[in-house]
């Protein structure tokens, strides 16, 4: 496997996760720019590279990945100093290409479909990598840097991305948010949230195993409704709780009258 000379933007959450895999594969982290302080250095130290506060590059990279919340994306690419024949790459999964200067000549897209938290070793291997290039050289290089971390890799266009973030948003932003209201629920009858464990487990596992569809239950899915107006009963002490609880229980009931 070819080792890249690797420079990093941002030193957050996707950061970090990327640049410690790409560095444990045996690829060289050259420099790291963030105006962070504790965190990017000790990222930097970690990685051998050389941590840096400005967006001038002057190791000359063989790519440099852009980590930086989607709101400050267009101006930090806008800001870049590299050397021409450098990819400049990012890893929103809402932007393409569109989002870049015209003075970054070699351009691409690496969208790792995955949450990413301090603290959590990932599988690398098992992420999905979404990646789009400006031209057969940034692609090939784009490809070859994510096989070495990676089996999944799709080739994609920024609809597609934008399609597959949505799909990410209720698969885990969402999700985690019920999850947190199921958490909250349990406190109003004085027991641990950890008795929800078990059924969180098993309810992910047989959704993956078998297919979503048919791995639904509950009151919704039976219509039955004298349970649903005693739910709704129970969560008075939170107005908003129960709007969520009423649109998703008439949506889930919705869904499978038509089946």
């Amino acid at each position: 496997m070819k080792r890249y000379d690797i420079s990093f933007i941002g030193a957050g959450r996707v950061g970090e996760a990327l640049c410690t895999e790409f560095f444990k594969k045996g690829h060289k982290i050259l420099q790291i720019a963030s105006k962070g302080t504790e965190n990017s250095r000790s990222l930097a130290a970690q990685c051998s590279a050389e941590w840096i506060t400005n967006l001038h590059f002057d190791k000359p990279a063989d790519i440099i990945f852009v980590c930086v919340p989607d709101n400050d994306l267009p101006d930090v690419l806008g800001k870049i100093e590299c050397g021409e024949n450098t990819i400049v790459t990012h890893t929103a999964g809402s932007f393409g290409l569109e989002v870049f200067p015209s003075a970054i000549l070699f351009k691409g897209v690496f969208y790792p479909l995955q949450t990413f938290s301090k603290g959590r070793n990932i599988n690398f291997q098992e992420v999905p990598l979404f990646i789009e290039a400006s031209d057969n050289t940034s692609r090939d290089l784009l490809k070859a840097i994510a096989e070495s971390i990676s089996d999944r890799i799709y080739e994609s266009d920024v609809t597609q991305r934008r399609i597959v973030h949505l799909a990410a948003v209720f698969a885990s932003n969402f999700v985690n948010y019920m999850i947190l209201l199921s958490k909250q629920i349990c406190t109003t009858a004085s027991f641990s949230f950890d008795i929800m464990t078990p059924l969180i487990k098993e309810t992910v596992k047989k959704a993956i195993e078998t297919d979503p569809e048919l791995a639904q239950t509950g009151p919704a899915v039976r219509n039955d409704t004298e349970t649903i107006r005693k739910h709704m009963d129970l969560l008075s002490f939170s107005p908003e709780i129960r709007k969520i609880y009423e649109v998703i229980s008439k949506s889930i009931m919705e869904y499978y009258r038509n089946r």
